[in-house]
């Protein structure tokens, strides 16, 4: 019985002896993690990139980790201030940061990225060992080539009704409008027409129209849409718009006109009618469209007639090409470069009620995707922007 007793209370000490080992066992490392950061950039002042490292779990150690900077497409000392050192991240603290200063520019160009490299950690493990830096240059400054052809500034018989020469800084909302929405636009376009900035710019003389491939709401992309209805609206004269217009799979830039009585009770799409100066399918960038269309209110009938014309050398986007029409009580006449490339007379619309003897406004836009152009795919580089130099209205005196 005694050794009984003497083998049971051996038993009953190792076991306590197995229990204090386990309590005194080092705990599990620390993890780090760091994420990407995406910032606009000021073309006025810097913006400051903060880097946010998180713990976990919380450790009751201090922990360093070292850190530098590297330059990707965005070029320390030009683009941003290169950082480098050791981060202490205190005890019991769940998350340490690195600033990282990024220069101020206004020239609008693509995005550019930089990396913040993670290293050597005391005390934790790294779960991520970079970052990236994405920089937004949606700056208003971007310089545009003005080679292609010009129209005349004047015509005999004729006085200038009204132009949009895009000399200020902002557009003139006395003339224009933005249109905003992305519900498809009767077309199945993917983009989203926004009022912002980064859509719509002016520089130097020139007004740009840029499609991005970025996400709001349900839409991946964004555009703009402007219109001068209920503010500038023109029936008959001669028409010149200069541009430059983008190129790839799926865009659809247009400049084009709707009847200002397109709100009114019986006179809906197409009835109001529309004057498309412009259109061209973003793959196919030698060849713009010239279209009229007309009919009954919500499409319950509908007719168009229309031309195109390609060009035999050099392209629509790396030039500028002016866009015209010729508008009298008889016909319209559409031209590129002063060149005639389709006539529509009145007599030729045999069908439904004419209505182009009335009131008519611009719109300017570039969609993305649609039943026309189609979408775009991995061919197609953004962002993408139309350029106009201007548009003038002659009328006869």
């Amino acid at each position: 019985m005694r050794a009984l007793a003497l083998i049971t209370c051996f038993l009953f000490v190792c076991t306590g002896c197995t229990k204090s080992d386990n309590t005194n066992k080092t705990p599990s490392l620390s993890s780090l993690s760091v994420g990407n950061v995406s910032q606009i950039r000021s073309g006025t002042a810097t913006t400051t990139f903060r880097f946010a490292i998180d713990v976990n779990p919380v450790n009751t150690k201090d922990i360093t980790v070292d850190y530098t900077t590297k330059d990707g497409t965005a070029i320390s000392g030009k683009d941003y201030t290169a950082v480098s050192g050791t981060l202490t991240i205190p005890a019991k603290t769940y998350s340490g940061y690195i600033d990282v200063i990024v220069t101020a520019d206004s020239l609008r160009q693509d995005d550019q990225t930089f990396t913040l490299e993670l290293s050597s950690p005391v005390n934790a493990t790294l779960s991520a060992t970079q970052a990236t830096g994405t920089i937004q240059n949606t700056g208003t400054y971007m310089p545009i080539d003005n080679a292609g052809y010009t129209s005349a500034s004047s015509y005999s018989g004729m006085t200038l009704a009204w132009s949009d020469e895009f000399n200020g800084k902002t557009l003139n909302t006395s003339s224009w409008t933005y249109e905003t929405g992305g519900n498809g636009w009767g077309n199945n376009e993917l983009e989203y027409y926004t009022n912002s900035v980064k859509n719509t710019f002016l520089t130097g003389g020139y007004l740009v129209i840029e499609a991005r491939q970025e996400t709001i709401g349900t839409n991946n992309y964004t555009s703009a849409r402007l219109k001068t209805e209920d503010k500038k609206t023109f029936t008959y004269g001669r028409i010149d718009i200069r541009a430059k217009l983008p190129k790839g799979q799926g865009l659809w830039p247009a400049l084009w006109m709707l009847g200002n009585n397109i709100s009114q009770s019986g006179y809906a799409w197409p009835a109001c009618g529309e004057i498309d100066i412009m259109e061209l399918l973003g793959q196919d960038y030698q060849r713009v469209y010239s279209t009229v269309h007309w009919g009954q209110a919500n499409s319950s009938f509908h007719d168009s007639k229309g031309g195109n014309y390609t060009l035999t050398s050099g392209n629509f986007y790396d030039t500028f090409h002016v866009f015209s029409m010729q508008w009298d009580t008889s016909k319209m006449v559409f031209l590129i470069d002063d060149y005639t490339i389709f006539t529509v007379n009145k007599s030729d619309m045999t069908t439904g009620t004419y209505p182009f003897d009335k009131p008519f406004f611009f719109i300017f836009n570039v969609a993305v995707g649609g039943a026309w152009p189609g979408n775009p795919n991995s061919s197609t580089p953004f962002p993408q922007r139309m350029i106009v130099d201007y548009v003038r209205v002659f009328q006869v005196l």
